[in-house]
């Protein structure tokens, strides 16, 4: 279990003014060395469990891929039949399914250590600050990203159009559970891009970026370049100020907009995992609306269209499932341990 009192090196607030401004400008900042070594090893190792089966909450995440058999280890590979009857390598690896990226959805629900990280009341006043969030912070979702060696690219996109909330605002907290170079895929983000317009051709249907486009080429940047083209970009190959997190270590966080257009290439490393950890934060006032009737993911914390009863506006936001994890009035609140969400007074968010 981590046991670490701060899961977050202390960040004073006039420094995380001066990355404000930086936020605002390019749509992301980043944090190298944000949190120990061991925290990461550990939730590397609490990844695993979780991918057998194994879960110290005692609930599986909401999206998670086929589990591993017993016998499956970090080390080792598998077969597996497919439905055609053939037989396939998989990879024993934490994710498993060979070079197939793996993808788990709030990963909190089910473990204690990624709970602990995911509600850290240091983790979310780094992201109320940055975003101006008077009322504190709220995790919408969280996600475990692992590409295996020779996992494809994963597209660039944006955030927000996947969150259902008013306020519309989201911020993403993306942090490295292992070290960062060209060849495993690093995180890549276009400088400046929160601040464009909603226009792109396309769809994240092909989301890992296994589809060919007309050049043959793998599309991962496809969605990207029609958006800068729609944003009078005439040679976005060549003139968008992508960054790359490439030299990060395992520990490092970065902090982005949820409209900042962000990606990642293949995993070109023979015998590399590439994991990262990324959490979705919404201001600690929102509410739930319609479009979430569409959402797999959230279509149960509304009512059907078939009730016109209820006002959505007005549902409570679970706490257990929508955590509140930073209200500026929690400062110096007793029992305010670092790393650990003070239990707010009695008030109304809303």
């Amino acid at each position: 279990m981590v046991e670490s009192e701060c899961l977050l090196r202390d960040y004073d607030d006039a420094s995380l003014e001066t990355m404000r401004e930086s936020f605002r400008r390019d749509g992301f900042v980043v944090f190298h060395n944000a949190i120990e070594s061991s925290i990461a090893s550990t939730l590397r190792i609490r990844l695993d469990e979780v991918l057998d089966g194994r879960y110290s909450r005692g609930y599986p995440p909401d999206k998670i891929p086929s589990l591993r058999t017993p016998s499956e280890t970090t080390t080792t590979t598998a077969t597996a039949t497919t439905k055609n009857g053939k037989e396939k390598t998989k990879d024993g690896g934490a994710g498993g399914g060979g070079s197939r990226v793996v993808q788990v959805v709030n990963v909190h629900k089910s473990d204690i250590d990624f709970r602990r990280l995911a509600t850290s009341s240091d983790i979310g006043r780094v992201v109320s600050i940055l975003g101006g969030w008077e009322r504190g912070a709220r995790l919408a979702q969280d996600q475990v990203w692992h590409k295996p060696p020779g996992a494809p690219p994963l597209v660039f996109h944006r955030d927000s159009p996947y969150f259902m909330f008013e306020p519309n605002d989201v911020i993403t907290v993306w942090i490295a559970l292992d070290d960062m170079d060209d060849e495993v895929g690093p995180l890549e983000y276009v400088r400046g891009s929160h601040l464009w317009g909603d226009g792109r051709f396309g769809s994240c249907r092909y989301f890992f970026g296994k589809r060919k486009n007309k050049n043959n080429n793998n599309n991962y940047t496809d969605l990207l370049y029609s958006a800068a083209r729609r944003e009078g970009i005439t040679d976005p190959e060549s003139t968008l100020a992508v960054v790359s997190l490439a030299g990060m270590r395992t520990g490092g966080m970065s902090v982005h907009n949820g409209r900042t257009w962000h990606g990642s290439g293949r995993n070109a490393s023979s015998v590399r995992s590439r994991r990262g950890y990324g959490l979705h934060f919404v201001p600690a006032e929102v509410r739930f609306t319609a479009e979430m009737r569409f959402s797999k993911l959230w279509r149960g914390y509304v009512p059907d269209d078939d009730d016109d009863v209820v006002d959505i506006a007005k549902i409570d936001i679970p706490e257990e499932d929508f955590p509140l994890t930073y209200d500026p009035r929690w400062q110096g609140a007793e029992g305010g341990a670092c790393g650990s969400p003070v239990p707010p007074p009695p008030h109304d968010i809303g």
